[in-house]
Parts: C-alpha cells; structure tokens; sequence
C-alpha cells in the first residue's frame, strides 16, 4: 500500500545520477538539506544500474545524457530489476522525442533543469507516492502519445483469453480521472474522497490488471477510450 506525503514517517530515499560533477553534488545537497536521504549518487550510467540495484533508493533523479550508458537504458533497467522504484528524469532537454521515450522507458516524471529547487523537492515527494510529474505542457504531449498509439493499433483483439479483471465502479472512476491526466490530490477533490483513498483504488487496480505503475495504468486506461468518458 503506498503512503501520501503527509503519512509518510521515514524520509524518501533518493539516488542522483549526472555525469557534470556540480550539478550531480548540487542537487544531492540541496535534496539532503530539505530532508531527503540521499542514499547513492553516480555519474555514469553502468554505475547508476549497480548502484541503484545496491542503494534501492525509492527515487531515482535521474539525467538522460550519460557515458557508458544512456538514461532510458539505465531506467528501463532498473525499473525492470525493481518495478517499485520511480524514476525522476531531470534533463536539460525538453525536445518531446526524449520525454517520450523517458516514459516508455519507464519514468514516472519529468522535469526540466530549469526548474527550482523547490520544484524539484516537490516533484520528488510526488514521485515518490506514485503521481505522475511533469513540467508543465509535457503531460499533455504524453497523453496526446498515448491516445495516436492507442488509435494505431485499433481494439484488441479477441484472443480467447480471459477478460481483464472486473474494477469496482468507483476504481473504473477513478481510472477515468487518471487517464484524463488528473493528479492524486485533484481526483480526491473531484470525487470527494481522501488522497489516500484515491492512492489506494490506484494500487488496487494496479494489482488487479498486472501492471506496475501509474503510466502503464495511463496507457491501459486511454487505450480502451475511458480518457474521453
């Protein structure tokens, strides 16, 4: 079961991955100052898969332009040794190839190093807790990705197998939410329950339909066109 921010007791545990020595110690810092537990930092990307499998941060602030391995690789490696870790990107690039190809790849976020600091923090927490982050008019291009695949490929087809799991009516709702690119915080307003209990539908569908994070939940949802309900 996953925790909001404002349950959660211990610290978040982060890994900071950037080949530029400054910048990598500088995020580090600040992200320890403001009570983080910084638990591994690297500067390449076969050190970043060692050390994250070693560390098991519960972030992982990860830059995409690397030696030795490039950061989509270094994430779908690790998400794949561990599919509770989030991923972070925080990258110079805002070019939608590269967003696009971070959240395949697995990323919950992403975030431009233009941000400040008090972004970053927060983009954190809320990696860490399962939302989707994304510097602002990034979460529209994701989105807009996933309903031209989705339309590519058409219905599934019917393979014989058995159907999907059956959600409850208020986990189709907030499934609906969540496709529609909502937050954890503005589905609970929306439908007038606790953050916590939208956290929980979510892990709970999670679990019924076999998938491991919020934007495999996204692409599931817009695929069967429960974004345009």
């Amino acid at each position: 079961m996953t925790e909001s921010t404002e349950d959660r007791r211990d610290p978040i545990k982060v890994m900071v991955v950037d080949d530029h020595p400054m910048w990598r110690d500088a995020v580090a810092r600040d992200l320890a100052e403001s009570g983080f537990e910084v638990v591994a930092t690297a500067s390449d990307g076969d050190q970043a898969v060692r050390r994250a499998k070693a560390a098991a941060p519960d972030v992982l602030v990860l830059d995409l332009n690397l030696p030795a391995k490039p950061g989509v690789q270094v994430c779908k490696e690790v998400v794949a040794a561990n599919p509770a870790l989030r991923v972070l990107v925080l990258s110079a690039s805002g070019e939608h190839a590269d967003v696009l190809e971070a959240v395949k790849s697995g990323a919950t976020g992403y975030l431009l190093k233009s941000a400040s600091t008090g972004e970053l923090q927060d983009a954190v927490r809320r990696t860490a807790v399962g939302d989707p982050v994304f510097t602002p008019g990034l979460a529209g291009l994701v989105l807009g990705e996933y309903r031209r695949l989705a339309s590519e490929q058409g219905p599934a087809p019917d393979t014989g197998e058995p159907k999907a799991p059956r959600l409850t009516d208020r986990e189709t709702e907030v499934l609906r939410l969540v496709a529609k690119g909502l937050s954890y915080k503005q589905i609970a307003e929306r439908l007038v329950i606790s953050h916590r209990t939208v956290q929980n539908h979510v892990q709970n569908t999670l679990g019924k339909l076999q998938l491991h994070n919020r934007v495999e939940l996204v692409r599931y949802a817009i695929e069967r066109g429960l974004d345009d309900e």
